[in-house]
């Protein structure tokens, strides 16, 4: 399977009469892209506003951030199961938008939504203060049940970033990047010598509104699979929950994953990198067990000398990071994790809530439970109010002069699982 990625740098978003990129600016028609948007008979009312690099703008409470790609060769199109047919991608010709996103905005569906400062202190606790963004805020109708709302939420973001994708068709891409994935027997072959090591994602799936899906189908209805990694590039795997901002991972995130990005730049070099496992991370026992056991086996059985992992979420996810990690440590396979750390303010607390002496070679994102201060900004969008409820916050976190005091729990992606951030600890 071989995918080509052609960018296209986005270095300005501006409104216009006419949608269209030129000269790195990409110009949209709000009025037709909000008729896209209120096709949805569960949006009541729906808006767009722009948020870019170093502008005192605060934009809270964040869904979702999406990165606008299309599928100009090949099978399938971008999130298959969900905003398009279910064909398997990964393969083919794929435009990317760079230096550019959808964020979706608007009333809080769980307490888990985030900030993103786009100046300021807070700037540089989210990797997405660096982008362009279109920010999608959007209203449903009452009455609308929480899970009905996400799924608008999440389907209206994704086909916002297919419809202004849409535009860089038929550009030429100021650069190309390819990625293959080979089959078992082919990359056995290729580098017989190197440490064969494949890559075990964690996908948050503990139900209500901690979802993600794959190819449509919410991921806590598999057992752990084979995927490659070039089809997480093409929109196979779309988040859809409410987890702690700091440590979700956005479509964004999976679209951009660096930590197989990481694995592809090593391949050939130091490793051989044979591929992707994704499982799901359960919240009974019993489904713990079961699927730690299909994780190991299914490593195990692609004759593995070492795993990466990483985690999303924290507290009971950290049981099943631990019983990934053991089980394949007991099979002789080398790990290493990925996690963030929730240790209390002072940093003395126990930073997870599961813990074992074979997992010893971890990264870590981060302390979550930090406490900051950050000053008023100039421009809200969305509603600040909900930083009092949202996790990491707290009644009393805004303040009467507009500035916050909150865990950077609240800053999306500031501890992100897959190491897409800037902090990490010792």
């Amino acid at each position: 399977m071989k995918l080509k990625l052609g960018f296209i740098a986005i270095r300005d978003i501006q409104f216009s009469e006419e949608s269209t990129i030129k000269d790195g600016v990409l110009y949209l028609n709000q009025e037709k892209l909000i008729e896209d948007v209120l096709a949805d008979e569960r949006i009541y009312k729906a808006r767009f506003d722009i948020a870019r690099p170093g502008e005192s703008v605060r934009i809270v409470p964040v869904k979702d951030v999406i990165q606008p790609r299309v599928k100009v060769e090949g099978p399938g199109d971008l999130f298959p199961g969900l905003a398009s047919n279910i064909d398997v991608v990964g393969s083919g010709t794929t435009h990317v938008l760079e230096g550019m996103s959808v964020v979706t905005v608007g009333p809080i569906v769980g307490f888990q939504e985030g900030v993103i400062d786009m100046t300021g202190p807070g700037e540089k606790y989210s990797p997405f203060s660096q982008l362009n963004n279109l920010v999608l805020i959007v209203d449903p109708v009452e009455n609308l049940s929480a899970h009905e709302y996400e799924q608008a939420v999440r389907l209206a973001g994704l086909r916002t970033a297919m419809n202004v994708a849409e535009l860089a068709r038929e550009l030429v891409p100021e650069r190309i990047e390819e990625y293959e994935h080979l089959n078992i027997v082919d990359s056995l072959k290729q580098y017989p010598d190197l440490p064969r090591v494949a890559y075990v994602q964690m996908l948050q799936s503990q139900g209500l509104l901690h979802d993600t899906y794959v190819y449509g189908v919410d991921a806590k209805r598999i057992i752990p699979t084979l995927i490659s990694p070039t089809e997480t590039m093409d929109g196979a795997i779309v988040s859809g929950n409410c987890v702690s901002a700091c440590d979700k991972n956005t479509t964004y995130h999976h679209l951009n994953n660096p930590v197989i990005a990481d694995l592809y730049q090593a391949h050939g070099e130091t490793i051989n990198f044979v591929g992707m496992v994704i499982t799901n991370e359960n919240v009974y026992l019993a489904d713990k067990i079961r699927s730690s056991n299909h994780t190991a086996e299914l490593c195990a059985y692609l004759g593995l000398d070492g795993v990466v992992i990483s985690q999303e979420g924290f507290g009971n996810p950290d049981t099943d990071l631990i019983m990934n990690c053991t089980k394949l440590e007991d099979k002789g396979i080398k790990t290493v994790i990925i996690t963030d750390e929730y240790a209390g303010q002072d940093g003395k607390s126990q930073s997870l809530a599961d813990a074992s002496p074979k997992a010893d070679a971890v990264v870590t994102a981060g302390n979550a439970n930090m406490l900051v201060e950050i000053p008023q900004l100039d421009k809200i969008i969305g509603d600040v109010d909900f930083v009092n409820i949202i996790a990491g916050g707290h009644a009393g976190s805004l303040r009467a002069d507009g500035s916050i005091e909150a865990e950077i729990q609240v800053f999306t992606g500031a501890t992100n699982e897959l190491g897409f951030n800037k902090m990490s600890a010792r």
